[in-house]
């Protein structure tokens, strides 16, 4: 039997693993300081790998550094032992949602998250700090055990809220001005790509107090060439004509990896592929069927360089379209009138889910020439869809409005000023849809907001879900942040930034639900009937918290099998869920997995994922609840099986422990906290 780890991927030992698949014979070992052997990288023998293209010490380089940029690095490496503690009272449909709330330190929250969600994120959106002298910095600081520190620092109030104190004012009056807003950002972003999927991308809101160290770092942290684009996004307005207008913000993007960016940017890029040969072939003397013929033949022998626009074959006076267009409503309840064929004059087949225009649109596209008719009136039309719409691209200068947000806000609260500054919605939702309506596939990303102030990303993927179906997921992480005692919010009883993220949340669900309910399609069948049934406007409400377990279970004295049943490892006020989420991550199991609890001979058991992972944290376990779960058809075997050290009902369960298990389902990887 082994025993748990309990704390979270040391990246050091996958960095090595990486190196070790590309140069193998760099991988060694030694020993560290417990006198335990451990891999390491023989350096000397990887510079002779890369021979000349290594720069020796002291050569001049292009790099960007800092004061404490090594310790951010190590900071992001290093490993954590804290856990979440599971609140299922502050959760929305606990048992049945896929979307996750996390309060706490975010870096310690994505060293969490990097056990299971290691690039599987397609879309980060975070609004760090801008630094503007009033923001406040997290404090960082790993020379103490968390617990030692948490009691030292007055981290929390009497009700458990992060005090402000905690954090520190980043004013240029400290000498340290940008200098401490890169060591906080940095660790952030390296985990941040970890766990971005290769076709997955970061937005990043940022103004002109750091968007010249934000875009270094990230040129560093995601590479240069993985820069795709930024946005101005101007949200008021400036009125004084002394002076440039600085009243805007900017949004950095970069991705994972650029070459396996999705269908929405090769989508873009090959569309215009196709225009630029179409104002090539503009310049020549060619009637439109000359035209056609050309595109055709072109797009025929360039198809494998086409990929998602080579049935934009098609032109007209006006330029090239695609004829491809789908005539019907995805699902029932679209648009119910006749439409009657321009020669024949007779009605044209109605699709089963009705149109998916209404009328006065479609007569719309006629009048523009924007419909494609069959050869009589058998034959459904179809809209033209011209290769600029293809292009998807975001504009880059948006205009939002900052004041609607406030507004939206005070309108979903009921209370002025719950918030100052939050995200436009319409905003958040546009880039999310942007980047994640590619495909069907896409449809159920993972977006991932680590400061996540007001929970605007959230509500955003709620309302997108509502309105396409998708099944996006959100993780939302949020340091919580005690509210100013003078503040609407807290005298609305809203004691954290956090309280207000929940609530939020809550609140937009509730109202995006109440208008799938009243939604109707025009021919008066309820149209939203499947989404209102299958939208996850719920939430797991997980808190960052010191490890489950006692200091002595991280003792680096080697354990044996024989004593590893021999003392109490688990603190006093843990419950058998709060150790379940700590040991999901070591089951590569995400923090939303379907967890089915059961009673068996008097103890909870609990099944996540159906059988993949079994634990039992009770004492007392008899041999006939083991037998009761592991003597199953081979389908119904776990994978893994977890208990306490202390589990056990006696020394002779004990002792009959492992060939119960060699005897039913050998197989199952057996662990012990």
């Amino acid at each position: 039997m082994e025993k748990a780890n309990m704390h979270s991927l040391d990246m050091v030992n996958e960095n090595i693993k990486k190196i070790g698949d590309l140069f193998p014979e760099c991988v060694t070992e030694t020993v560290d300081e417990n006198g335990n052997v451990k891999a390491a990288i023989d350096f000397e023998k990887l510079q002779e790998n890369l021979s000349h293209a290594t720069i020796g010490e002291g050569e001049e380089r292009y790099q960007f550094t800092w004061p404490g940029k090594r310790e951010a690095i190590h900071n992001a490496n290093a490993p954590t032992n804290m856990t979440l503690r599971p609140c299922k009272a502050e959760s929305v449909d606990f048992d049945n949602t896929e979307n996750l709330y996390i309060e706490g330190d975010n870096l310690e929250v994505l060293k969490l998250l990097q056990e299971n969600y290691l690039g599987k994120v397609k879309m980060i959106y975070i609004d760090p700090p801008y630094n503007t002298g009033n923001d406040f910095v997290y404090n960082d600081d790993f020379k103490e055990d968390t617990e030692s520190f948490q009691s030292k620092s007055g981290m929390y109030d009497e009700d458990g809220n992060m005090l402000l104190q905690n954090f520190e004012k980043n004013t240029e009056s400290k000498g340290r001005f940008h200098t401490d807003w890169l060591n906080m950002m940095y660790p952030r972003l390296k985990i941040a790509r970890n766990l971005l999927s290769d076709d997955g991308v970061i937005f990043i809101s940022i103004d002109y107090h750091e968007d010249e160290n934000l875009k270094k770092i990230c040129d560093e942290v995601f590479g240069r060439a993985n820069y795709v684009g930024s946005l101005v996004v101007r949200t008021a307005t400036d009125n004084n004509p002394t002076q440039i207008n600085i009243e805007h913000e900017y949004m950095l993007c970069y991705s994972k990896s650029k070459k396996s960016l999705p269908y929405w940017y090769r989508k873009s890029e090959n569309a215009q592929k196709i225009i630029d040969f179409y104002n090539k072939l503009n310049k020549k003397n060619f009637s439109i069927e000359e035209k056609q013929a050309e595109l055709k033949k072109w797009i025929k022998n360039n198809k494998s360089e086409l990929e998602q626009v080579d049935h934009y074959n098609c032109i007209d006076e006006r330029g090239v379209y695609t004829a491809n267009t789908n005539s019907s409503n995805t699902k029932p309840g679209g648009y119910n009138y006749d439409i009657f064929h321009p020669v024949t004059h007779l009605p044209c087949p109605k699709p089963a889910y009705g149109w998916r225009w209404p009328e006065e649109t479609f007569a719309a596209y006629e009048k523009n020439g924007d419909v494609v008719w069959g050869e009589d009136h058998t034959t459904q039309p179809h809209v033209k869809k011209r290769i600029e719409t293809a292009k998807e691209q975001l504009k880059t200068v948006i205009y939002e409005d900052g004041r609607a947000s406030t507004i939206l806000l005070e309108n979903l609260f009921g209370i002025k000023k719950v918030f100052d500054n939050p995200k436009p919605l319409h905003l958040i939702k546009r880039i999310i849809d942007f980047v994640t309506t590619s495909s069907k596939s896409d449809n159920s990303s993972i977006v991932l907001d680590f400061f996540s102030g007001s929970a605007t990303t959230a509500h955003a993927v709620m309302q997108l879900n509502a309105e396409d179906g998708g099944k996006r997921k959100f993780i939302c992480v949020q340091f919580p942040e005690a509210t100013a005692e003078d503040s609407e919010a807290y005298k609305a009883g809203y004691k954290n930034i956090c309280e207000i993220g929940k609530e939020r949340i809550r609140r937009a669900g509730k109202k995006i639900m109440e208008g799938l309910d009243s939604s109707t399609s025009p021919n008066g069948s309820t149209q939203n009937d499947n989404t209102s049934k299958t939208l996850d406007i719920g939430f797991r409400v997980l808190k960052l918290a010191d490890s489950n377990m006692k200091d002595v279970y991280y003792s680096p004295a080697e354990t044996d099998s024989a004593d590893i049943f021999d003392v109490n490892n688990v603190k006093e006020d843990r419950t058998p869920l709060d150790l379940l989420f700590q040991v999901m991550p070591e089951c590569n199991l995400p923090l939303s997995s379907k967890i089915e609890e059961r009673t068996i001979e008097g103890k909870t058991v609990y099944f996540v994922n159906g059988n993949y992972l079994v634990a039992c944290f009770d004492e007392g376990i008899p041999e006939k609840l083991i037998k009761s779960v592991i003597d199953v058809p081979d389908s119904d075997k776990p994978y893994y099986f977890y208990m306490r050290n202390l589990g056990l009902e006696s020394d002779k369960v004990l002792d009959n422990f492992e060939q119960l298990f060699v005897h039913y389902s050998p197989s199952t990887k057996r662990k012990v906290i």
